[in-house]
């Protein structure tokens, strides 16, 4: 029995039963992962020919005409199998960490909005645009985005105030400066692809505007020169926060374009009326050799990656995380 790995055409002699990552790591196969639990999403890859297990799910390539993702922590081998690893080039290892934060700051960014802000015991190594998991208190936990960049002093996450969320509740309500905060990680495949040479789209809605901030930050951070498009939609003024972020970033980076998208009471704002997604469909007609980045609400993420596909763009070169408001 062989696997085949895409694109790189590794063959690997299998046996029935083996782990899939740990059989890649073994024959020193570059392939991203971080949590090694099935968490994370970095070591996802797709099955093209054959069958695998993954968590006792069996795995068809046929079951769809593209072949099946799988995350390779959780897969197990049962025969010959060709499967294809994302970008083989942009490899990313953050070995998942458990580390003790300290808050450092809460502070008002708007009516619904706080600036969480944590020095940790240790570093935590990252990718621009990936989040971790907090811990606040027994049955307070919740994942946010990182908008800082690794080697930064301090953790900076943008927290929306839900109603009846127990964890954003308890950070406006309960946390304090001097409290410990857990915090695990990191996760996420929505990072910053550093070896992308062309022109980069960057969609943020309301608190996903923090991932974001770090995709831009670390893309100033690598002298990247790469032309980068930033939509930010929020619902009203009020709702607005981070313009003056976005200008200052804008003056260290010429190839950053900055789009404020105001969907209600826009007129006399001094910002663009309408949904930000129709502000990306009037401005970029082709996204042929472009990459995007796109973090908010579900309905938002959905019809940009939409929008994109329709414009030229693979879904492989669209990076999403889309933010769920719920109870916890």
């Amino acid at each position: 029995m062989e696997l085949t790995v895409l694109p790189t055409d590794h063959r690997i002699p299998i046996e029935s039963g083996s782990n899939l990552l740990e059989l890649l790591r073994k024959h020193g196969v570059p392939v991203s992962y971080s949590c090694l639990a099935g968490r994370c999403g970095t070591c996802r890859c797709r099955v093209t020919e054959g069958k695998v297990v993954e968590s006792g799910r069996d795995v068809l390539s046929a079951s769809v005409n593209d072949g099946q993702f799988v995350l390779a922590c959780q897969t197990t081998l049962t025969g010959s199998c060709a499967i294809e690893i994302p970008e083989a080039d942009e490899v990313v290892v953050h070995p998942a960490k458990l580390l003790k934060g300290v808050v450092t700051g809460i502070d008002a960014l708007t009516h619904d909005i706080r600036r969480l802000r944590l020095r940790t015991n240790k570093p935590l190594s990252f990718s621009p645009g990936q989040y971790a998991t907090l811990q606040f208190a027994s049955g307070h936990i919740r994942p946010y985005s990182m908008a800082n960049i690794e080697g930064d002093d301090e953790l900076e996450f943008h927290v929306r105030l839900v109603p009846g969320g127990r964890a954003s509740t308890y950070i406006a309500e309960t946390l304090k400066e001097g409290d410990t905060v857990r915090v695990s990680g990191p996760l996420g495949t929505a990072y910053l692809r550093r070896l992308h040479k062309g022109p980069m789209l960057c969609v943020a809605g309301g608190t996903g505007l923090a991932p974001v901030l770090s995709i831009v930050r670390g893309a100033l951070a690598a002298d990247m020169d790469n032309p980068i498009r930033l939509y930010f939609g929020v619902r009203s003024p009020r709702d607005l926060y981070g313009a003056d972020m976005l200008r200052d970033l804008a003056t260290r980076h010429p190839g950053l374009d900055v789009h404020i998208v105001v969907s209600e009471d826009a007129d006399g704002s001094g910002y663009r009326g309408g949904l930000v997604t129709d502000a990306v469909a009037q401005d970029l007609p082709d996204l042929t050799g472009w990459r995007a980045y796109v973090c908010g609400a579900p309905p938002m993420v959905e019809a940009a990656q939409i929008l994109m596909r329709q414009r030229g763009l693979p879904i492989e070169r669209i990076y999403a995380d889309a933010f769920y408001a719920t109870g916890i």
